[in-house]
This record gives C-alpha cells, structure tokens and sequence, in this order.
C-alpha cells in the first residue's frame, strides 16, 4: 500500500529535493508526496484527501506555521503522523512541537538521509496503526455477524474464551426457562403467510430482547418456542433471579402482544413459561461443524414440563420450588406438588407474582384457600369456592376447585 506524505514548506526548492531524492521509492509506488506552502493550504488539501498518512511541516510559514497547523491536525485528524521541521537552535519550539503530538522532528538544512529514515520509521509505524484498525475492524465486524445468530453474551465470549463454549460441555450451575405459544402451529393454518413473518418477527425481537436485557443466553428458537438459559456461559450468582425477573418480564410483553394482535383480529394463543434451577451440562455440541451452545440434564426437562403444566394448572407462569428457594423474597403463590410427566417424586412448584400482585387481597385469599387445602382441612373446598366467586378470572384457583369437587385432596396433581 502506498504512503501519502504530505510536506508543507514555503522554500521553493523544497518540492524539487524531495522528489528527486525519493525518485526510487516513489517510482516503486512506496511512497507519493503532495506539497502545500503553508498550513491554510495543507487543510484544504487535507480536507479534500482522506488517504494522506503523514504530513511533514516546517514550522516558520506565512498565514499558518507548523504548531498551529499542528495543533488543527491534532484537533481533526487522529490517523495522521506529522513530522515537524525545525531550524537549530529552536529548541523552544521543537519542545512545544513534540509536546502538542508530533511524531517526531527533522532540522534545518535537512540532511536527507536522515529524513529517509525518519520517513520510514513513521511508515513503519503507519503500518502497525494500520493493521490495528483492521483488526480492529474485522473484529467489530465478527461480533456484529455473531450478534445475529447469538446473544449478545455468547458473542461477546466466542473470540475471547474458547474454553467456555468448547465441545463437551462443562456441568454448571443454572437457571433455564422454556416458553411457548398456546396452538400457535394451528393459528398459522389460518393466517395469511404474509402476516406469519411480521408476526412472529415481532414476537420474538420483544422477547429476545427481554432476555438480553437481563444477560440471559438464549439456547434455542424454534418456531415461536424460546430456550433461555442464566448462569452460562459465563458465571451468575443471581442466575436465578435473574430468571424470575425474566419470566415476569416476557409475560407482561407477551400479554401486550396478544393485545395488540387481538385488534388485528388475530387470536394468538397465551405464552407459557416454564423456568427451574438446577445443575446441566451446558455447551456446544453441534459437532465440529455447527455451532450449538445449549444445555442437557435433568434440569432442563424438568423447565420444560413446567412450561407444558400451565395448560392443565391455568397459569401462566410455573417455577420450581428449588428455583424460588434461590431467589432473595421471592414472591408468589404455591401451585401444588407436581408430579410431572416421567416423574415420581412430586415437585412444589409456584407461579410468581409482581410485588403489587403479592400483596393484593386476592393473592391473600387464594393463599388462605391453600394453606386450608395444605393442611386437609375440609373447609378447604369452601374457601375456593368463596375465592373463585369473587375472583371468577383466577384460572389456578378454579383448577383446584374442580380437583375438590371431584373428591380429590391434597395439594399433590399427577401430571404424568
């Protein structure tokens, strides 16, 4: 690549000695010189040449010396080296040269050899400047490429930590979450296919979104179906707070999103959301030619099967109690020890709740409902049928009064 200099001196010979004792080099295409006689006109020159890499400048020039132009290129032009030329005995002025940024300094007469060398130290160094900025620009370029296909925390891992996402995986310490749309597969028989993309794009960009904001990795989309783990690849101490937070999050947004699509006349099914804390082997493992960071293990079935119980619970939302036991106030209402499907022992399980649903009068009456229901008291029955009657929307509370119509007792449900 060929180095533009630009040399601003006022002597008239200036021009003439310097093409002739780089004739070689510029014949070669090393190096190409532009003059300028002071430093308005190097401006101008600068202005209209965005590819010029060094500027030597005498100092002692009409309308703008070389401190002061310095001092602009300073200012403007961050990529440029500038080389001042100085008489002897100027001392004062090489010092205040050198101190306002200049790459180095040449005397007056110039013995040219040494200008040679000085040219070509500052090429040298153009280079390595050079060579930072594209590398620096090829990584910006790869984060934003990985960016679009992984969360923001996995791209951001990908160049600098190759352990954390090797092949094999490594066994840690996690929070997982699973969400899905209600019918969501039979709703798209029934749309538009150009209303599918818009859609679903919308969906999930709000969700996504949602989950990058709290440092969530999501694992997997498939179809309108989100896998989201916290606590990998890299360590979270809160990676189960975090989750709850989450969780709360994509279903305030996914109830506004239903809303809005409603009035399109289009009846998107509820999200539900499974999330549980939990040991996995997290990692990729999509062999040696594709990229899957992803999580196994029990912990992740388990997130997933408290997804798929909010269909018969009518929740929205269902959390573990191993989940719920790691998070500082935690706060919501008991659903019930669930058996889940593949499972023997029962799993105490919760639906979370925001602050002001926690303390709503409501939440204290299912909760008094429950505890009854908890400790087999008869009354039990009575008391949900007391909450339900008041509170006709609440569909958890509903599903455990028509366990207890039905003679069931007890806060165990076998969802196997």
């Amino acid at each position: 690549m060929t180095a533009q200099i630009l040399v601003v001196d006022d002597e008239p010979d200036m021009k003439a000695l310097v093409l002739q004792k780089f004739r070689y080099q510029i014949r070669d295409g090393a190096i190409r010189f532009l003059f300028a006689s002071d430093g308005v006109e190097a401006l101008a020159m600068l202005e209209g040449n965005g590819e010029i890499d060094m500027v030597v400048t005498d100092i002692n020039m009409p309308r703008m010396d070389g401190l002061a132009l310095l001092q602009k290129l300073q200012e403007t032009a961050e990529n440029i080296s500038t080389v001042i030329v100085s008489a002897y005995g100027d001392m004062s002025n090489i010092r205040a040269a050198m101190n306002g940024g200049a790459f180095d300094f040449l005397t007056k007469p110039i013995d040219f050899l040494d200008f040679e060398a000085t040219i070509a130290k500052t090429i040298r160094h153009i280079e390595v400047l050079r060579e930072a900025r594209r590398r620096q620009a090829e990584a910006e370029r790869a984060h934003a490429s990985l960016s679009r296909y992984f969360s923001p925390n996995l791209a951001e891992r990908l160049p600098s930590d190759a352990d954390a996402i090797d092949l094999g995986g490594q066994r840690r310490e996690i929070a997982t979450l699973f969400t899905d749309i209600t019918s969501f597969t039979a709703l798209v028989e029934t749309l538009k296919p150009d209303m599918i993309g818009p859609l679903l794009n919308d969906y999930l960009t709000g969700m996504t979104d949602l989950v990058f904001a709290r440092d969530g990795t999501v694992a997997k989309i498939v179809g309108d179906a989100l896998h989201v783990l916290f606590g990998a690849p890299g360590e979270q101490p809160d990676h189960a707070a975090r989750a709850v937070k989450c969780a709360l999050a994509l279903d305030e947004y996914a109830q506004a999103f239903r809303e809005r699509w409603r009035s399109k006349e289009v009846a998107l099914g509820v999200t539900r959301l499974g999330v549980h804390a939990g040991p996995a082997i997290v990692g990729n493992f999509g062999g040696g030619r594709f990229f899957d960071y992803t999580a196994y293990g029990d912990t992740v079935n388990v997130a997933a099967r408290l997804e798929a119980a909010n269909k018969q619970l009518g929740t929205r939302i269902c959390v573990s109690a191993t989940l719920a036991a790691k998070v500082e106030g935690f706060e919501g209402r008991p659903v019930g020890d669930l058996t889940l499907r593949g499972r023997t022992e029962a799993l105490r399980a919760f639906e979370p709740l925001r602050s002001e649903q926690y303390r709503d009068l409501a939440t204290h009456s299912y909760l008094t409902a429950f505890a009854k229901l908890e400790a087999g008291d008869p009354a039990a029955m009575a008391a949900f049928a007391a909450h339900v009657g008041k509170h006709a929307d609440d569909q958890l509370a509903s599903f455990h009064l028509k366990r207890l119509l039905n003679g069931a007792t007890g806060t165990r449900i076998d969802l196997g």
